[in-house]
């Protein structure tokens, strides 16, 4: 565990000595929480005197953003490369971070005042707006019947283009999951098609995650007859060769109970508008704890477990915690949520070749890895292409989500790792859970003020661009042969994979957990003839390796800084620049740039340092208390790079800093070697077995089984 944060005091000295370093392999780290918090804070929490803050945490470190999340404080997830965001409830919540050696800025200095604020805004704009640019039309917040009445009345006005869907789960009180199906001929499917597939509401307070969702299956069935026929053709084509899936709220449980409790706006223990995990009760939960209902009882709205950090993918990691109370309880299991499973055999049964889980908020797309140790995904260009094209429409940051922090179990990381389907999360915004209707679902969704997207395209143009890369050919693989009139083309295979190492409530390491998936694809040959099944790689990306390249040209000479003549005041700064070369001269696979000081007190003598890239954003930091900062920028894009020191604290001309830019080659590749197969099966009305082959295929490739229904016709 890094113990770098910027004025590492004694007593966080302390504090950190109590908490467990675990075993990098697999993803395994610091459980949120641990050691730290036993779940007594969380729940001793209500409306208290104090005033409710939300305050940015200054955390530069993806390192640094972990501890926070460690020191079980009522977290935002809202981060960024200038540090996280965290509610403080009380004075007690504000002396943990000071103990912590944490420093921040008040981004909202009374919760309670804004939510209420917020509400009136919704209020005046439903009561003064007929009709908005949604695709919908809607101008506020649906409740769940609201969802279920949509879908039904999409299912009804376009009965060839839809099939309502109920996912293999109920929830934990029994509620059905819905969905909707959108293709052409939707009801057949058993027709090969590859599937997008959006989410919302993994989390219940994050309302506008499943108004997007809701908003894009509108979009869809409007397109498709719409009169501008450059629309009309784009739906068409998404359509006719691709199946898009919606489940606007995944989370039915807490969903409802969010968008129907009685509003406080504190983010107490019993603000249940604030609720985020499901309605589960863990076998951990303390017996005082237990009875009343999920909308009313002793923990509040801390029961229940997080979905996005349940999902079996390096579940038991890092980024989420073994304690029962926490917001990002990752469950008693593996998968172990009826809501997670019946994702989980949804991906499973579909060639889902994109996914995206929407969610708020943070104005970010982040795809796999989640966990930094796991190292770059083998399909690391695809997905950051993907990733870029969409944020480029949104203007969200497009990154690695381990660059955010840590977390394990989330849905994309199993998906993608699994399945080899690209998945993504969508971080819809930068002001709250729910914040205005207006901000939040008309100006994110549609790309307008005051979105940061305002003339891009919003989140409408970045789901568009994902449904078309689930039906381009080059993102996914394809099995292709001919059989006769009444056969069922069954593409299959079985795996069993590990966890991380587990991180036990009392911070120890224990060993992995084997879970197993079945992955499934169906196609009926109804008129016989020739066939194509969409399907994601056969090898899983768990297994192929990891993303990396052989270098081209030797790596650049060393560049040092040169410091500006003066030294600004403390809480000044300065900055200065330093070139970047790219091929054919210098092939870079890292810039490292080390920047040190003469000090005898690093609390005495501190300085800060942000580069920022040839494009203006930044691409890293050094705000912490070592000495020198080191500052690591993997593929550093050719260009000019701007380094600003900032005097953080006593530096002078007798403790002025010096330091240079070194550069690494690109880390190779990790090719296993490992294969794994496809098992294509073909059975005739009764079930019988007629034909089997196993198929090796690479994502971009097709593959021919020939008459996969007779015995010797493989062709390839």
């Amino acid at each position: 565990m890094s113990i770098r944060t910027k004025k590492l005091s004694s007593t966080r000295l302390v504090a950190v000595a109590g908490l467990v370093t675990a075993g990098l392999a697999a993803g395994a780290g610091v459980a949120s929480g641990s050691g730290l918090d036993d779940g007594r804070r969380q729940l001793a929490r209500t409306a208290a005197d104090d005033t409710t803050q939300i305050v940015m945490v200054r955390a530069p470190e993806v390192e640094d953003r972990n501890e926070v999340i460690e020191l079980g404080l009522d977290v935002t997830e809202h981060a960024n490369s200038r540090g996280i965001e965290v509610v403080l409830h009380d004075a007690e919540d504000a002396q943990t971070l000071k103990d912590a050696g944490f420093t921040w800025t008040v981004t909202v200095d009374d919760l309670e005042a804004l939510t209420e604020a917020n509400r009136r805004q919704d209020a005046r704009y439903a009561a003064t707006t007929t009709r908005s640019d949604l695709p919908s039309g809607r101008t506020s917040y649906r409740t769940y019947d609201d969802y279920l009445r949509d879908m039904f009345r999409l299912a009804r006005h376009y009965p060839t283009l839809t099939r309502p869907l109920t996912l293999p789960n109920r929830t934990v009180l029994g509620e059905p999951i819905r969905g909707l199906e959108i293709s052409v001929d939707a009801r057949d499917v058993r027709d090969g098609k590859p599937v997008f597939l959006l989410m919302g509401a993994h989390h219940a307070r994050e309302w506008p995650s499943a108004e997007h969702t809701m908003e894009f299956a509108f979009d869809l069935l409007e397109s498709y007859y719409d009169r501008d026929r450059a629309v009309r053709d784009r739906a068409r084509r998404v359509l006719s060769t691709s199946r898009v899936i919606v489940v606007p709220v995944v989370n039915v449980d807490g969903f409802k109970v969010s968008r129907g409790a009685q509003p406080l706006g504190d983010f107490s223990t019993f603000d249940y508008e604030m609720k985020r995990k499901n309605c589960s009760i863990s076998a951990a939960t303390p017996e005082q704890y237990l009875g009343g209902t999920c909308a009313d009882n002793p923990a509040g709205r801390l029961r229940g477990t997080d979905l996005n950090r349940n999902y079996p993918g390096f579940w038991g990691g890092g980024g989420a915690s073994p304690i029962w109370s926490s917001d990002t309880y990752r469950g008693d299991a593996p998968g172990s949520e009826p809501e997670t499973d019946a994702v989980r055999q949804l991906i499973s049964e579909r060639a889902v070749t994109v996914m995206i889980s929407n969610h708020t908020y943070s104005n970010l797309v982040l795809r796999p890895p989640a966990i930094a140790a796991t190292g770059l995904a083998p399909d690391e260009p695809e997905l950051k292409a993907l990733g870029d094209a969409m944020a480029a429409q949104n203007a969200y940051t497009s990154q690695a989500s381990y660059q955010l922090y840590d977390t394990s179990g989330s849905t994309e990381d199993w998906s993608y790792w699994i399945t080899g389907g690209l998945g993504y999360t969508i971080e819809i915004g930068d002001e709250g859970f729910h914040p205005p209707y207006e901000e939040a679902v008309v100006g994110e969704y549609l790309g307008e003020a005051p979105a940061d997207s305002a003339g891009l395209g919003g989140n409408q143009e970045a789901y568009w661009l994902a449904a078309e890369a689930a039906a381009d050919d080059s993102l996914h693989s394809r099995i292709r042969g001919k059989a006769p009139a009444g056969r069922t083309i069954t593409v299959s295979k079985h795996v069993v994979s590990p966890t991380s190492p587990v991180i036990q409530p009392d911070g120890s390491v224990g060993e992995p957990i084997l879970y197993e998936d079945t992955l499934v694809n169906q196609y009926a040959t109804d008129r016989g003839g020739r066939f194509v099944v969409d399907v994601n790689p056969s090898t899983r990306p768990l297994v192929a390796g990891r993303y990396g390249r052989y270098p081209e040209a030797p790596p650049q000479a060393t560049v040092p800084l040169v410091n500006p003549a003066e030294v600004p005041p403390v809480g000044g700064s300065e900055s200065t620049t330093f070139e970047v070369q790219g091929l054919p001269a210098a092939d870079n696979g890292y810039a490292v740039v080390s920047i040190s000081w003469p000090s005898d007190d690093p609390e005495a003598q501190d300085w800060d340092f942000t580069v920022i890239g040839p494009d203006g954003t930044p691409v890293g930091s050094g705000a912490t208390l070592n000495n020198p900062e080191v500052i690591r920028i993997p593929d550093p894009q050719p260009g000019t790079y701007t380094v600003v020191a900032d005097n953080y604290a006593g530096g002078s001309a007798e403790h002025d800093w010096t330091g240079e830019v070194t550069f690494e080659s690109p880390d190779p590749p990790i090719e296993t070697g490992v294969k794994e197969s496809w098992l294509v099966s073909c059975t005739d009305r009764r079930g019988l077995v007629l034909g089997t082959r196993s198929v090796v295929v690479d994502r971009g490739e097709v593959v021919g089984v020939g008459d996969v229904c007779r015995r010797g016709s493989y062709k390839r």
